[in-house]
């Protein structure tokens, strides 16, 4: 049964396989950033504006730490996709073991290099005046369940890399239901504050972990992996480094992107402007959750069909994603510029923040009708095993453009030139991504 599951990726038409890949992860990443939503708007009603910010400071910290597992876990996947394409089980199994291996090593090590310099990376990332306690309070406990998180993250990848895209879905809407029913408790019914908050959702990633773990122990797994495969493979681990360091460097220019934007707008509007910053990056997170799923369930089916040599089905998957994924990003595109001010309305009733940041969160996702392709574009790279153009493509929207660009517009327009970095970056890094992806098209994919 698991065997059919992954050849259905080779068989099954790609407009609905893409549609059977994407609503589950589109629902999973749904439920995700809606945990992410709600946890914040609990935070804001129930703690204060403050700890939105507080929050704000922490996540890029915790999440980098994080992304090692999902890097590992992406980088591993496209290798596991083609090698089960291929019917290379060995290699697949192999793949597996190592990045169990390779997650366990470094995600406890970085959480607890991450505890030891608390103090240090805190006031780094912007965590100053009244934000500073709040943070270090949700930090602490945070950095204790981000491995756990980082194995989530890990697994999760490569259940979608076997064609199980309903596993995948349970396992990012279990945590994200645990965290809200513990929100309600601890912060609103125990009164615990951001100790609550932060117990919540590390309770939330150890539920998501032994949801996981069983996933791979009782069975449903086509990968049965032994003792032998999680002996480091060094050929294995090249593989998986070089792909997965797409991954990692994306989530370290977040991260950078984060610690300049928080210390930026605290020097342009103090504790306000950081938390109008993090409402927009939550809305970030919830608003493209469609997009995103279409970006998710596509890697598996153009990773297995490019190693099948299967090439006219690797172009329509291509082809298919990007229509889907431009429609959905047209739809919230004009949600955003018709409701901003109600969604604002949610977080917080700070005067300042909801006079603000509807305009703020115009300007950003104003380019979003174009986003899709610089997502799929860059995932064919990562899903097909082409690490370096998909680790410049990764680079190009932040690092090459955003990171410049919030470093200088704002010396020009304030607050408004922070702003107005991400639509510019966002159209930029859509040129290029997309001027390399018709060139791999007609190079290497329109033959066959």
């Amino acid at each position: 049964m698991a065997r059919r599951n992954a050849e259905a990726l080779g068989n099954e038409p790609v407009g609905r396989l893409l549609i059977r890949q994407a609503v589950p992860a589109s629902v999973g990443i749904l439920v995700m950033s809606l945990n992410i939503l709600i946890d914040t708007v609990f935070v804001g009603n129930w703690i204060g504006a403050t700890a939105i910010a507080a929050i704000n400071i922490v996540l890029p910290i915790a999440f980098f730490i994080a992304a090692l597992g999902m890097a590992i876990g992406v980088g591993g996947s496209s290798i596991i996709s083609r090698a089960l394409g291929a019917g290379k089980r060995e290699k697949a199994l192999n793949t597996f073991g190592n990045q169990i291996s390779i997650a366990l090593l470094l995600t406890i090590g970085m959480a607890a290099a991450g505890l030891i310099f608390t103090n240090q990376l805190i006031p780094a990332f912007g965590g100053r005046g009244d934000i500073f306690g709040l943070a270090k309070i949700y930090y602490r406990v945070i950095l204790c369940g981000v491995p756990f998180l980082a194995f989530c993250m890990m697994g999760n990848s490569v259940i979608r890399a076997e064609g199980k895209p309903r596993f995948a879905m349970a396992a990012m809407i279990i945590p994200s239901v645990g965290n809200l029913i513990l929100d309600y408790i601890l912060i609103y019914q125990l009164d615990l504050g951001m100790l609550g908050a932060a117990w919540a959702t590390t309770a939330s990633y150890i539920c998501c972990f032994l949801y996981i773990l069983w996933f791979f122990l009782s069975g449903h797994s086509e990968l049965k992996i032994r003792l032998s495969h999680l002996g480091f493979d060094r050929a294995i681990i090249k593989e998986i480094s070089s792909l997965g360091f797409v991954t990692l460097a994306r989530q370290a220019l977040v991260s950078i992107t984060y610690l300049l934007m928080n210390n930026i707008l605290y020097e342009l509007g103090g504790e306000n402007s950081v938390t109008i910053y993090a409402i927009i990056g939550r809305m970030l997170m919830f608003a493209l959750f469609p997009v995103l799923g279409i970006t998710q369930g596509f890697l598996p089916i153009a990773g297995f069909n490019y190693g099948a040599k299967k090439y006219p089905r690797v172009r329509k998957s291509i082809n298919t994603a990007i229509l889907y994924a431009v429609i959905l990003a047209i739809l919230v595109f004009s949600g955003i510029m018709f409701f901003a001010e109600e969604i604002v309305y949610i977080f917080t009733d700070n005067s300042t923040v909801i006079t603000k940041t509807p305009n703020a969160m115009r300007i950003v996702f104003a380019a979003t009708p174009v986003v899709a392709l610089q997502l799929i574009g860059a995932a064919y790279f990562q899903a097909v095993g082409k690490a370096t153009p998909a680790f410049l493509l990764t680079l190009t929207r932040q690092g090459f453009f955003f990171i410049p660009l919030v470093l200088v517009l704002p010396r020009f327009y304030g607050e408004t030139g922070v702003w107005l970095s991400f639509p510019i970056a966002d159209l930029l890094s859509t040129i290029v991504t997309g001027y390399f992806l018709n060139r791999e098209i007609r190079r290497n994919l329109i033959l066959s």
